[in-house]
């Protein structure tokens, strides 16, 4: 199909297809389909109005029913349908931390962002697995640094977390206390030990195993030097020699202020 802003990338797992949506946002958004026999679960819609018309256009062509929509760590343009999210995801999307983080998208991006969504909401217990599209969807608890929402692994092949894996710097958006450099090492951890091939994210896209390994050394390196180094400066300037030429480093200023704040 022609597409117009995002590119979606189709994944065969074994009792499923996994669509992935780059949305191309300002915010590097993901939003994926789970394609089983009959029907389609949907996870992360888009949050910008021409995203939610090119995905939803995707999915017409598809041409199978919607059984259910997953809303994780991003809520989007799902309008009045009915969605699922983690216990505890929904007061804290109303709540002052995202709510407000919302507020400021608006404000920031006006008539683009598509309007918020009104339908209604239940809720998925962590440690459950849930069938749906003949696929499963075992809930887990995600980094204990981030949002109250879920890892998701999906067939027990694809594992779903706020952030894809990537051989790329951290945001300081992602990390931004030095207990959340042991929680993100400990959730990274937890998704190679669960036995998935594909890693997926509601920023960035899919990676395979090799980019949490990355990500895991790269961890730990970082708590490494920033126990050795008393200024965020110096963290900044370890952090460059230690890994020279690494995608983001223009990032790594506010990753130090994060930091040592």
């Amino acid at each position: 199909m022609a597409q117009t802003k995002g590119r979606f990338e189709v994944y065969d797992l074994d009792n499923c297809k996994l669509h992935v949506y780059y949305t191309n946002d300002v915010m590097a958004d993901a939003s994926y389909i789970v394609e089983g026999k009959d029907s389609i679960v949907t996870m992360e819609y888009p949050l910008f109005k021409e995203n939610v018309a090119e995905f939803n256009g995707y999915i017409d062509k598809i041409g199978k029913p919607i059984e259910k929509i997953i809303s994780d760590y991003h809520v989007g343009g799902t309008g009045n349908h009915a969605q699922v999210m983690a216990e505890g995801m929904k007061a804290f999307s109303e709540g002052p931390v995202y709510g407000g983080m919302m507020k400021s998208f608006e404000q920031m991006w006006g008539d683009s962002m598509t309007e918020m969504p009104t339908g209604e909401v239940s809720e998925v217990a962590f440690g459950t697995t849930q069938t749906w599209a003949g696929v499963t969807f075992e809930f887990r608890h995600g980094a204990s640094s981030d949002f109250p929402a879920a890892s998701v692994l999906i067939d027990g092949k694809a594992y779903y977390t706020h952030w894809t894996p990537a051989k790329a710097h951290i945001s300081h958006l992602q990390v931004s206390s030095p207990a959340g450099i042991d929680a993100e090492i400990a959730e990274a951890e937890n998704s190679l030990a669960s036995g998935a091939e594909l890693f997926i994210g509601g920023h960035g896209g899919a990676a395979r195993r090799d980019a949490v390994e990355f990500k895991i050394a790269y961890l730990k390196k970082m708590k490494e030097l920033f126990n050795a180094n008393p200024t965020a400066q110096a963290f900044v300037d370890a952090m460059k020699k230690a890994y020279p030429g690494l995608p983001g480093e223009a990032g790594l200023e506010e990753l130090g202020k994060a930091l040592y704040k």
